[in-house]
């Protein structure tokens, strides 16, 4: 890595003058100081603003580094972490990484284009002198993308992290699946056909955890047979109550609404008569659930909540003083979900 007295005598200049653009005390030409911020960025060097005893000031900086601010999850989220941040007198900036928009669902293993769009950003998060970072994922995945270098009091929201340095907040999905399954089953539903997201996702995993502790607990065996694997399309939704339906399903579990959509056409192209002879419920409550006919029964996630929290947590790292002793595992903390009682779940 690059020092800081490498980079000024890139610049011909002295540290201290490096040091001050940097802290935004330059006493000096702005080409002079162009040309400082330029070698930063090209050499990718990286000032260790976590050693508070060098600080000189204060920014009151927060970044939020979101992989895609078109994610239903990510507005609610946003607004929730500024509006804490704002009560603490924080400032916040955004960096949208739009991997989504990029390249759909097919980047979760491309080391390097992931990279080639997230270094550049953490190289402005710090230039922009941040104080700490929130990285807001678009689904629930264990993440390591910081190097040893980077070195800002970081929480993932949404994520899962890896170092016990950086804690995480998520939502409980066992637990919500569970419940939604309990539902159905206290309705009289012994035969119901699960329609999940990839396998490999770990809110698939999760909630099919939920759903398999909740048959156990009302001593219904577990049938893998009723169990699809989609990759949370509509379409995928379809294909999977098209494949669960011959089973014998009397009530379908689609862990996403915009799936759960899917399993709605399937059943009304057959006929069948959703929350009279069939049962059906979804999970998220996005805005289109409510809309549906019969409006759908369903899962709120804790949005506001996980963004207020995962502020919370950042600041609170930030106005410690005193260093705590990692933990041996990372700090996760989990927030419960909420079930939205519609019209779409019979009794049997």
């Amino acid at each position: 890595m690059v020092t800081l007295k490498e980079v000024a005598e890139i610049c011909n200049v002295s540290a201290a003058t490096v040091s001050n653009v940097i802290n935004g005390k330059a006493k000096t030409s702005e080409a002079t100081r162009k040309r400082i911020l330029q070698v930063i960025e090209e050499t990718g060097y990286k000032p260790n603003y976590m050693a508070k005893g060098l600080r000189t000031n204060r920014t009151k900086i927060i970044s939020i580094v979101t992989e895609d601010i078109a994610q239903f999850t990510s507005p609610p989220i946003i607004e929730s972490i500024m509006e804490q941040c704002e009560k603490h007198d924080y400032h916040v900036y955004v960096h949208n990484l739009r991997l989504y928009d990029r390249w759909q669902d097919t980047w979760y293993d491309q080391d390097k284009d992931y990279h080639s769009v997230l270094d550049p950003v953490l190289q402005d998060v710090l230039s922009a002198r941040a104080e700490g970072v929130i990285y807001l994922a678009g689904h629930t995945r264990i993440i390591n993308f910081y190097n040893e270098n980077f070195n800002l009091p970081t929480v993932m929201c949404y994520s899962l992290s890896n170092s016990p340095a950086i804690p995480s907040v998520v939502i409980e999905d066992e637990k919500s699946a569970y419940e939604v399954t309990s539902y159905l089953v206290k309705n009289g539903h012994k035969r119901i056909g699960f329609v999940g997201g990839r396998a490999e996702n770990i809110h698939t995993a999760q909630r099919l955890l939920g759903y398999q502790r909740a048959l156990f607990e009302n001593g219904i065996l577990f049938d893998p047979n009723l169990v699809y694997y989609g990759d949370w399309s509509r379409e995928s939704g379809y294909e999977g109550a098209k494949t669960l339906l011959p089973q014998g399903v009397t009530a379908f579990f689609g862990i996403s609404d915009k799936m759960t959509g899917g399993i709605y056409d399937y059943l009304i192209e057959c006929g069948l008569q959703i929350g009279k002879e069939i049962a059906v419920a979804g999970f998220d409550n996005e805005s289109i659930s409510e809309y549906f006919y019969p409006p759908l029964t369903t899962t709120t996630l804790p949005l506001a909540e996980i963004g207020r929290i995962s502020a919370d947590l950042l600041i609170d790292m930030l106005e410690n003083d005193q260093p705590e002793e990692l933990p041996a595992e990372p700090k996760v903390v989990r927030i419960p979900c909420s079930m939205e009682i519609r019209k779409s779940v019979c009794r049997r």
